[in-house]
């Protein structure tokens, strides 16, 4: 049996848009569902039963 190891590269490129998506996501399923404003609940709400998110 042989066994190989491969290595996936990201490139720096590539790393920022991912990591700026990740977190305005994170940001938008988390945080803005908690946030004051009725009208930005309920637009967060919709966006998360759209995407399959559990909210209740």
């Amino acid at each position: 049996m042989t066994t190989t190891t491969q290595a996936i590269t990201i490139s720096a490129g590539v790393l920022r848009p991912m990591l700026t998506t990740a977190v305005l996501g994170a940001f938008l399923l988390f945080v803005a569902g908690f946030a004051s404003s009725n009208a930005l609940h309920a637009t967060t709400h919709d966006v998360r039963h759209a995407t399959g998110f559990p909210c209740h």
